[in-house]
């Protein structure tokens, strides 16, 4: 792995990140899997914290590479000027994927072009297809990959074979750092899941997961959970 975990030195902290309970709980943080997910509700501190690790990378904070230099609204927190990151060693490449900022990075990447390295012109492609498109140029082996809410243009299926690709790049020396909702991605074999919710960052098995729960639950009682709109159909 290339990160290890960090620290976060508090004290020097003096922006909105500091009442954000769960990120406010983590005096440190150890990353034991090539693979390791943030999960929980909205609101709780995932996307800040995968944001602050991907400045902290030196990644530009509405996503791309480190070549990528633009901002549109800087709404990020200063959280990385106060991170110690615990690094084993440097990677090859690196990639932020951020969902929300998505169009904004697919029209950097044609303005970026040059003779040896063509656009993939991903806004002539759906969104879905773009974002598989995108993944998949952009892992390659010896790379560390922060994804923020992959699963947001992707259907089931694609989910699931953004799992296969993820399998492949930890073969080849990939580490992988992502907030997630999906279910899907969260049932990734051997993952470390830790869960932003309760006001805390803890480590939690794939089926305690809220993710895992509410879909469960809602495949299973299915029939319940739509009577009433069922029962309102216009």
């Amino acid at each position: 792995m290339f990160i290890n975990g960090f620290d976060i030195l508090w004290d020097e902290v003096d922006d909105y990140v500091a009442d954000i309970q769960s990120i406010r709980s983590i005096e440190q943080l150890t990353f034991s899997k090539p693979v390791t997910f943030f999960c929980g509700e909205n609101g709780s501190g995932k996307s800040t914290l995968l944001e602050a690790l991907a400045i902290k990378n030196g990644l530009n904070p509405e996503g791309g590479t480190r070549n990528y230099n633009f901002s549109t609204y800087d709404s990020y927190s200063n959280l990385h000027e106060h991170m110690r990151l615990w690094r084993s060693r440097k990677p090859d490449w690196m990639y932020f994927l951020r969902a929300e900022s998505f169009y904004n990075v697919a029209t950097k990447e044609m303005e970026y072009v040059d003779d040896k390295h063509p656009s993939k012109r991903y806004h002539e492609e759906s969104h879905g297809q773009s974002f598989c498109s995108l993944l998949i140029h952009q892992t390659k082996r010896n790379g560390l990959y922060l994804l923020d809410e992959p699963e947001a243009a992707l259907s089931c299926q694609n989910q699931l074979a953004l799992l296969y690709l993820i399998q492949s790049c930890v073969k080849q020396n990939c580490q992988f750092i992502i907030a997630t909702h999906s279910p899907i991605l969260l049932g990734f074999p051997g993952a470390q899941i830790l869960s932003f919710d309760e006001g805390k960052v803890e480590e939690v098995d794939y089926k305690l997961t809220s993710s895992y729960q509410t879909m469960k639950l809602f495949l299973d009682r299915y029939d319940y959970f739509v009577k009433d709109i069922k029962e309102n159909e216009i």
